[in-house]
């Protein structure tokens, strides 16, 4: 298990994320998260997920890959793969300096006669529990427990990669985990982003939302403006993590011979933005040559757009890589 939080990028404003990689028979022991809701990702595998949340809400169903599932702050849930091969998973925190409780640690916490009163039985029953601190990831002995309705559908499990993609182009399309479509959701949401070679994300801002991006698949370049004028620009490979201020202006290119897959978070439920194509149609001509500093004749003919196209085709050559 693997965690990006504030520490390790101090810019993290809102949002954390984590790589969780189980093997055949391994298991994220019950455990819940103190001050977040979390959105996850199955990227390979079978995972069990069980939860128990606030008013006695039992819950248990089966993850696969391109599902995803939501917890929400304080549920107690545990991860266990329960098929044949590896499971990996992306987790994304609605907060930048994440805090959990473990199981075992919330029992160590208590003494035996405390336990046991808690259980109706002697407080000898529980002489032989290891009090040593948890290991957050454990073995199963024997085979897995999965419950009988766990196939079944439920409103914390949504198979994204399962729906018609709501935004479809040309050049890619994006698959929306957004409260429209989920309403578990209350304060994040994800866009499963595929960009063909061709294509690209167009320049744009989120007014109302930061942004943190997984690459699952593919290059890519990021371009990103800062408020004081200054640029950054770097190139994003398989399991890099990016994230993006609320209201800076950004774009993502895909460099090389290969579609991009971006697992994008949001901090709001139902993120929007607003494009440069769509900026370009906002305002008279005469407008816009003079915040240019051009005459009105020599600026582009910039094409009507009443509604950004997210990706646009890419018909000119890659600029050069840095």
């Amino acid at each position: 298990m693997t965690q990006l939080d504030a520490g390790a990028l101090p810019i993290l404003r809102g949002l954390s994320i984590k790589r969780v990689v189980l093997e055949p028979g391994a298991i994220r022991e019950p455990q819940w998260n103190v001050n977040a809701n979390q959105l996850a990702y199955c990227l390979s595998g079978t995972v069990l997920v069980a939860t128990l949340g606030n008013a006695d809400s039992f819950s248990s169903f089966v993850v696969t890959a391109g599902q995803m599932y939501h917890v929400e702050s304080g549920a107690i849930y545990h991860i266990e793969n329960v098929g044949d091969g590896r499971a990996e998973l992306v987790l994304a925190l609605r907060t930048e300096d994440p805090q959990h409780f473990s199981l075992r640690a919330s029992f160590n916490a208590m003494t035996d006669a405390v336990l046991g009163n808690t259980y109706d039985l002697p407080a000898s029953a529980f002489a032989g529990f290891d009090r040593a601190p948890a290991d957050q990831i454990v073995r199963r002995e024997g085979p897995a427990d999965v419950p009988a309705g766990a196939g079944l559908p439920n409103a914390r499990l949504f198979d994204v990669e399962g729906q018609h993609a709501p935004l479809s182009y040309a050049y890619g399309h994006a698959r929306l985990a957004r409260k429209q479509f989920w309403a578990a959701l209350d304060d994040m949401s994800m866009y499963s982003l595929q960009i063909r070679e061709n294509g690209m994300r167009e320049p744009h801002w989120h007014p109302v939302t930061a942004e943190m991006g997984y690459v699952a698949a593919g290059h890519a370049r990021m371009r990103v403006l800062d408020p004081d004028g200054t640029l950054d620009e770097y190139l994003l490979g398989p399991g890099e993590v990016y994230f993006v201020p609320r209201a800076y202006p950004h774009h993502i290119e895909v460099v090389g011979a290969d579609d991009i897959h971006f697992l994008i978070f949001f901090d709001q439920p139902t993120p929007g933005d607003v494009g440069y194509r769509a900026t370009a149609t906002a305002f008279s001509r005469e407008a816009l040559a003079a915040g240019f500093g051009l005459r009105e004749r020599d600026l582009p003919r910039f094409p009507a757009t009443p509604v950004d196209p997210l990706i646009v085709g890419r018909r000119n050559p890659v600029d050069p890589l840095a």
